[in-house]
């Protein structure tokens, strides 16, 4: 009897065929399925870094004590800072200053009111902390002016404060998600000093025009607003100009120094909590967000991609390698005073030790330890104030007087 011989493409061998079609099949569909989630994700995270943020709250009002003028919020990092700081509120107040921390434990903090508020006032439980401290120009009792810049987007509104002889004028550039009300709390360290502060406002920001896209270009196109109101500063009789900026607004001066056609009336650059680097902030932020880095990086190149502009909606690539001032440090020609903390929580301090390593010649840096994000003014007023008035002087961008 001669062997059993299988048929060549016979039995067993079909269905082996057949199951890894099928395997391959399910594979690429799940796979398929994996990668187009990824996409979505990223794209999400991508227009969120580029939409115009909104206040959220961050705490809760836990009690509120009409007789005795106090206010006991959830504790977190911010809340138990020392100082003086705001919150906004809803309700019958939208927003009260805060003094020192009276008294806390492991989930509360107990804080002197210094607004008064009313026996017949309700406030809601969700509340944002925040370091203005002011909220309208008034508070400060000094003279200003309502002023309106004209910028490539429309008149953008800002407040002038004239001190001195009018030579030397601050431009005070605002952050990511607030207004110009952030930068009141400098206006009288310049103004003691005799120089006439210019609080901008620039596109998107709520205040100032909204763009075509109506998003942010971290300072790649704000810029040009900031610009526009250094010309504003020049037709009125600045003979020199230092840019002040807060968190992105530090990025957006940054940028003003690099590519303004007034760089030669700009005398020194003074940065509180500055983005230096959107790459590393970009990157703390998604892992503090729990995002995992291939669904971060993703968004990132999307953002620098001229065909995802559809996508991300902002109209034109982000230029990373633009916006990053420590690779093009060697660029820079004016003195920089930064002030940073290095337990920052959001724009970390590493961009600013860096740019102080690599151009030794031009940046200082005095870093704090214990005075979160653009809040060094609400933490250690003395201080913060002094290492202004300080630079200042040294550099002979102070008026004499």
């Amino acid at each position: 009897m001669k062997p059993f011989r299988r048929a060549a493409g016979t039995g067993a061998e079909p269905g082996l065929a057949t199951g890894i079609r099928i395997a391959l099949t399910v594979l690429s569909t799940a796979l398929g399925v994996v990668l187009g989630a990824l996409a979505i994700l990223s794209l999400r995270v991508a227009r969120e870094v580029v939409t115009p943020a909104r206040r959220k709250a961050d705490t809760r009002i836990v009690d509120l004590d009409i007789a005795a003028q106090t206010i006991t919020l959830a504790r977190t990092p911010d809340t138990e800072l020392p100082g003086r700081y705001g919150l906004f509120t809803t309700g019958t107040e939208s927003y009260v200053k805060l003094g020192s921390v009276l008294s806390q434990d492991a989930t509360t903090v107990k804080r002197k009111l210094l607004t008064q508020v009313g026996a017949q006032s309700r406030l809601s439980p969700d509340a944002a902390f925040s370091g203005w401290y002011y909220d309208h120009p008034e508070q400060l009792h000094l003279p200003y002016t309502a002023e309106l810049i004209g910028s490539s987007v429309g008149p953008c509104p800002a407040w002038l404060f004239p001190a001195g002889d009018g030579d030397t004028w601050v431009i005070q550039v605002h952050g990511r998600g607030t207004t110009r009300a952030e930068c009141l709390r400098a206006i009288p360290v310049f103004h003691a000093l005799g120089i006439t502060s210019l609080v901008v406002s620039y596109r998107n920001d709520g205040e100032a025009p909204r763009s075509r896209t109506g998003t942010y270009g971290l300072g790649s196109t704000e810029w040009r607003d900031v610009d526009a109101a250094i010309g504003y500063a020049r037709r009125h009789g600045a003979r020199r100009v230092i840019l002040m900026g807060w968190s992105m607004g530090g990025a957006i001066s940054l940028q003003v120094a690099l590519g303004s056609a007034h760089r030669d009336l700009i005398s020194g650059i003074v940065l509180e909590s500055p983005v230096v680097d959107w790459r590393i902030v970009l990157d703390y932020q998604a892992s503090q967000m729990h995002i995992p880095g291939t669904v971060a990086g993703l968004a990132m190149g999307a953002l620098q991609s001229p065909w995802a502009t559809p996508l991300t909606r902002t109209g034109g690539a982000i230029p990373f390698d633009s916006l990053d001032v420590v690779a093009r440090a060697a660029e820079l020609r004016h003195p920089i005073l930064i002030l940073h903390s290095d337990d920052d929580g959001f724009v970390p301090s590493d961009a600013s030790h860096r740019l102080a390593e690599a151009r030794p010649d031009l940046v200082e840096l005095d870093s704090f330890d214990v005075a979160r994000h653009t809040k060094l003014w609400n933490y250690d007023q003395e201080r913060w104030s002094a290492a202004i008035t300080s630079w200042l002087r040294r550099h002979e961008l102070a008026p004499q007087g």
